[in-house]
């Protein structure tokens, strides 16, 4: 059936050729002779004569000949000056232009106006067959046709051409093959779907083509090639194949600081590292397709490593196997081993100092061995640790810890600021009595000194007794600990997982001592006064016990999405952890401790103080502020030992109390509002509201610690600070306030507070 709008369309054509067939001789002076010609009927002969002129084919495959029929003028003779002499092509007056072949196509009167714009030839032309040539490669080149033949014909009033066309199938499916093309479909029906439902257009499609290619290039896919079409159906089915580029295998290759493969004699350079430390790090496995945006995620884990200096990466093809490549890593290795040691200071262990001696890739296996030993004003600690950062041929991508510590400290929770310390006590009897009496003051029952507390008690069997010391009370601990970490990924280890848990066991034995190392298993708050209440001295140990066993099983999970590690302005990041102690003798004791933390980041940009606050056009802001909220919490539930208990108070808590001047207790709830801001360089702000509170629990805290040093329980603090970017992290440099009472506490920390 023929379509109307296109028939309309033809005799449109054929109208206005005929009409200017007409107009030519009034408007040219042709010659009288072409012009009766053009009145006179064409015999058969000269039809053939005709399209042997045009086609270049008369027979005898010699030049072709010129032909005079209706309005055809005489071959011109002329040549180019520079080409080979030859007889110029005659020129046929052209009087209609006719396309055929699209009757009945969904898009006739479409195809049929692009054949026909292709073309340079109109009614009134003279053209040479190779211009015809030219108007049909024309057509070809709109994409539209997957045939084009050109028949000229002699017609009443001359020539007339007939471009016989056969149309493209209308667009019903793009398929790429191979299927692992690694596109998703949906991007194949969002590139193509504007175009199903249309006739075929080779020339568009080539430029959807080259969006695939940009969206292969976009995502890293940088070896992969769209190329086709290798197929298009009768229904409208178009195939195009993708070669995507694969990676055969991944080579390592050491290099000297030079970059060079040899050394001086000409051998190869041999790392230290096991080949598979390095390969392992790259996601991209054999037979997988190349992506450049994987491969540079795994070069920058290769440098987190921090067992190399520099990577170099070469991609060699395979030979015989086009499309393959091996990724080639020059590895450049550091020095892995250190000795290091150093001066500090800390408002909780006062001046210290501390050598490190450590291996981070020992037996070129990625292990951290490290020996670690800290001496200061407060106490020291040896402390051993081995660390395997993947744990081989797991795919998970999970970690190892392990440690073995000797430690001597004096806890915060037997400290105060304001209200003196809890100091030792050599002997105590308790007698049930309201009062303990010092046998080293004479204010006692026997007014005067007693050589030991058994003797007083002898004398005085009512009365409870104690030999007052007063030195610091101080804990040895000796145990060790091995974690389990491991990423919630599903299995992908080069996946960014937001949930990671870990898993433990830990054992120690803990010491009450003072501070020269001998057993103290009693303390007291009094300054050595010979009369104070017997609940005042008090246990330092669970059980009184001069030596307490701990075995714990620690649970831990946490949840991260924060934007940047070390200074975040957006995400949250939540913990949770849970670790049981169970008792293994007469002096373990059985408690649970559980303790939860969530801390939510707000971008915002208040104050613009720093340039990079205030961009100039063109120019990419670099302005890192936010609102950070902290909430904390925790619960003890058992046989607390005192040291175990949760202190409040210090530069990573209540900020404008000491460290553990705020509370001792088995529970504890703390909040934090912190707006930073950066103010110039290396230089940022801060300004805070802290608030913690023990929820009433001091009381219940086996010898009430927190009580008799007098420590409130609940405060906050209002504060300020200017924070100093260095090669160690964060430097805070803080002032805050004590619930508004005008008592300052000034702290320096390294590290932003969460």
């Amino acid at each position: 059936m023929v379509n109307p709008s296109s028939d309309r369309t033809r005799n449109a054509v054929r109208r206005g050729a005929l009409g200017l067939a007409l107009a030519l001789p009034l408007l040219t002076s042709l010659p009288a002779r072409a012009q009766a010609e053009a009145d006179s009927d064409q015999s058969s002969e000269e039809q053939i004569q005709l399209e042997d002129a045009l086609t270049g084919d008369n027979g005898d495959n010699s030049e072709p000949q010129s032909v005079e029929v209706d309005a055809f003028e005489g071959v011109q003779e002329a040549t180019v000056a520079g080409e080979d002499e030859r007889p110029a092509q005659p020129r046929v007056l052209i009087t209609e232009v006719m396309i055929d072949g699209i009757d009945g196509h969904p898009e006739q009167e479409r195809v049929e106006l692009a054949a026909y714009d292709a073309m340079t030839v109109r009614p009134g032309s003279r053209v040479t067959r190779d211009e015809l040539k030219i108007d049909l490669e024309a057509i070809y080149a709109t994409g539209w046709f997957s045939d084009v033949r050109i028949e000229p014909v002699n017609g009443p009033l001359g020539v007339q051409l007939f471009v016989q066309v056969v149309p493209n199938p209308v667009l019903t499916k793009v398929e790429l093959l191979p299927e692992n093309n690694e596109i998703p479909p949906q991007v194949i029906e969002d590139t193509f779907s504007s175009d199903y439902g249309r006739t075929l257009n080779l020339a568009e499609l080539q430029l959807r083509m080259k969006e695939l290619q940009t969206w292969y290039s976009s995502e890293g896919y940088a070896l992969a090639r769209v190329t086709g079409p290798t197929r298009v159906s009768p229904v409208g089915v178009v195939q195009l194949k993708v070669v995507i580029g694969t990676v055969a295998g991944v080579e390592v290759q050491f290099l000297n600081k030079e970059g060079e493969t040899t050394n001086e004699k000409g051998e190869p350079i041999r790392g230290k590292t096991k080949p598979w430390v390095v390969t392992r790090e790259i996601s991209i496995k054999p037979g997988e397709a190349f992506n450049r945006n994987k491969l540079e995620g795994d070069i920058k884990r290769l440098y987190g490593t921090s067992l190399f200096s520099d990577v170099k990466v070469t991609l060699k093809p395979v030979a015989g196997n086009p499309g393959e490549v091996n990724i080639v890593l020059g590895i450049v290795e550091q020095s892995t081993g250190s000795l290091s040691g150093g001066l500090g200071y800390s408002q909780s262990q006062g001046v210290f100092g501390q050598v490190q001696l450590q291996d981070s890739n020992f037996y070129g296996r990625a292990w951290n061995l490290a020996l670690n030993l800290t001496y200061g004003q407060y106490g020291g600690l040896t402390n051993f640790t081995f660390t395997d950062p993947w744990i081989k041929g797991d795919t998970h991508r999970t970690s190892f810890r392990t440690s073995l510590f000797l430690s001597r400290e004096v806890p915060q929770v037997f400290q105060s600021q304001n209200n003196g310390d809890i100091v030792t006590v050599t002997d105590y009897l308790d007698n049930k009595s309201s009062r303990a009496y010092s046998i080293n003051k004479t204010n006692n029952p026997a007014s005067s000194k007693l050589a030991s507390v058994g003797y007083a008690s002898n004398l005085y069997p009512d009365q409870s007794w104690f030999d007052y010391e007063g030195d610091s009370v101080a804990l040895q601990r000796i145990g060790g600990n091995f974690i389990f970490a491991r990423p919630l990924n599903g299995g992908d280890p080069y996946k960014i997982a937001t949930w990671q848990v870990l898993a433990g066991l830990s054992v120690q034995s803990v010491r009450p001592i003072n501070f020269e190392g001998s057993s103290r298993v009693y303390g007291t708050s009094n300054k050595g006064n010979g009369d104070i209440p017997n609940e005042d001295v008090i246990c330092i140990s669970y059980n009184c016990a001069t030596e307490n066993n701990l075995a714990g099983l620690r649970v831990a999970a946490t949840y991260n999405t924060l934007n940047d590690p070390r200074n975040p302005t957006s995400g949250n990041f939540f913990s949770f952890g849970t670790e049981q102690f169970l008792s293994v003798g007469e002096n373990s004791p059985t408690f649970n401790r559980v303790k939860a933390n969530y801390t939510q980041f707000f971008p915002v940009n208040w104050l613009k103080i720093s340039k990079g606050c205030r961009p100039k056009a063109g120019e990419k802001a670099n302005c890192p502020q936010a609102i950070g909220i902290q909430l904390k919490a925790g619960s003890i539930v058992g046989d607390l030992p005192p040291y175990e208990a949760f202190c409040l108070g210090g530069s990573n808590s209540v900020r404008g109390f000491h460290d553990c001047d705020l509370a001792v207790g088995r529970n504890y709830g703390e909040a934090t509002l912190e707006y930073r801001f950066p103010i110039i360089s290396i230089f940022a702000g801060e300004l805070f509201v802290d608030a913690g509170t023990d929820f009433g629990s001091q009381t219940s805290v086996p010898g009430k610690p927190g009580t008799l040093l007098k420590k409130p329980g609940s405060g906050f603090s209002i504060g300020t600070g200017v924070i100093v970017t260095t090669p160690v992290g964060p430097l805070r440099l803080e002032v805050a306030s004590q619930d508004l009472t005008g008592d300052y506490r000034f702290n320096l920390g390294v590290g932003w507070k969460f």
